[in-house]
């Protein structure tokens, strides 16, 4: 059996007595408030062979690696008592505790981003990721794991690159009751912003602290990334987080924390990136922003159809690519996704890798992204079946 270690943060309610280690998380937003986190590990026992063969599996014309069944299958697991442990960081001393000799002891947030830069020393990078629409706990932590997975499965340029998935998950209804969850969903979604957004700024804080520390001392930095990924609605968690970065945030500019943002399937205005709208400004907080769209997206039809809502960019892509940032490129999924995995096709395949390729540092133009030019804009492309 394995057993796999998956790093989170969340503004849900614990479930459980015992807060640092809940049996669960819910659907309704921390007792101690919406803007409140707390940061965790949660460890989850599964299979090794059934990993295996999903990993391995091949379908045309997706490609290698049956993401979304991956994921399917570590929910069940994450979903499982028996099979799951979490650990939440302590965010206070323990009664009792003598204060004085408890000086060096670390507690939440920075407690979780020393552990991460222990692991970014190993030679790993970090890939925030922000879930969508209609998911639960137990879900979001299996698509979390499945992408950790998806990721490190090998066939990229570099085999001692690992890549580890730190989860965001938001009070989600995790309910099939596409017309009240939805608008449930959506307001939840914007109510959390804040809590991603004190996120931001606290990573913000350490990376500043750390880097001061290394101009100062023999603290040496590690040269490895950070990257964001946000699927579906959790891109809308973004969007709304902007302005609340932006009240904390001195000068013209965000800072840029991240090298990548994956913008995956994205619930959002396919307006949305242009200058002066919500999304506008956040190629300021990464040095590449790539956006995944498919037009054949249910998920998006529902949202613009149904919802009332304009053309999605995770339907058609963006309505005016040529008046995108320079740093933003789309890529349309289309031919290698129909009719197979329509909204979780990150997790999938040819689209997986060409994320991982993204984080590897390879060119737009490498051949291995299997990528082609879409038009006579340098910055649209499509991945075509073949």
């Amino acid at each position: 059996m394995a057993k796999l270690e998956l790093f989170y943060a969340t503004n849900r309610r614990h479930v459980g007595a015992n807060r640092y280690r809940p049996d669960s998380y819910g659907t309704a937003f921390s007792a101690d408030g919406i803007e409140n986190l707390r940061f965790g590990r949660v460890s989850v026992t599964a299979d090794d062979a059934k990993i295996a063969e999903l990993l391995k599996k091949d379908r045309v014309p997706i490609g290698p690696g049956a993401g979304e069944k991956l994921s399917e299958y570590l929910a069940k697991c994450a979903g499982k008592p028996a099979a799951a442990r979490i650990s939440a960081y302590r965010e206070s001393l323990p009664a009792g505790t003598d204060q004085p000799e408890a000086g060096d002891i670390v507690l939440g947030s920075l407690a979780m981003f020393a552990d991460l830069k222990e692991i970014m020393d190993g030679k790993s990078d970090i890939l925030v990721y922000i879930h969508g629409f209609n998911v639960s706990w137990a879900e979001a932590v299996g698509g979390a794991l499945a992408l950790q997975l998806m990721l490190n499965r090998g066939g990229g340029a570099d085999a001692a690159q690992q890549v580890a998935v730190v989860l965001f998950t938001w009070p989600s209804d995790g309910q099939a009751k596409p017309w009240l969850s939805y608008k449930s969903d959506r307001s939840e979604a914007a109510a959390s912003a804040g809590a991603f957004a004190r996120g931001l700024l606290k990573l913000r804080d350490f990376l500043s602290d750390l880097r001061d520390r290394a101009k100062d001392t023999d603290v040496k930095l590690c040269g490895q990334d950070v990257h964001l990924l946000c699927h579906s609605m959790g891109n809308y968690v973004l969007q709304n987080a902007l302005p609340k970065l932006d009240d904390f945030t001195p000068g013209d500019a965000f800072p840029r924390l991240f090298e990548h943002i994956f913008l995956c399937a994205p619930d959002l205005d396919d307006d949305a990136l242009e200058p002066g709208h919500p999304m506008g400004r956040v190629h300021e907080l990464a040095r590449h922003v790539t956006i995944y769209h498919n037009r054949d997206d249910v998920a998006m039809h529902i949202s613009d159809y149904t919802k009332g809502n304009p053309d999605r960019l995770g339907g058609n892509g963006a309505a005016r690519p040529s008046t995108l940032h320079n740093k933003v490129h789309q890529v349309d999924c289309t031919e290698v996704v129909t009719g197979l995995v329509e909204h979780s096709y990150y997790l999938e395949g040819w689209v997986n890798q060409d994320i991982r390729l993204s984080i590897e540092g390879r060119e737009q133009l490498n051949l291995a992204r299997r990528r082609a030019l879409k038009g006579d804009q340098a910055n649209v492309w499509k991945l075509p079946a073949r």
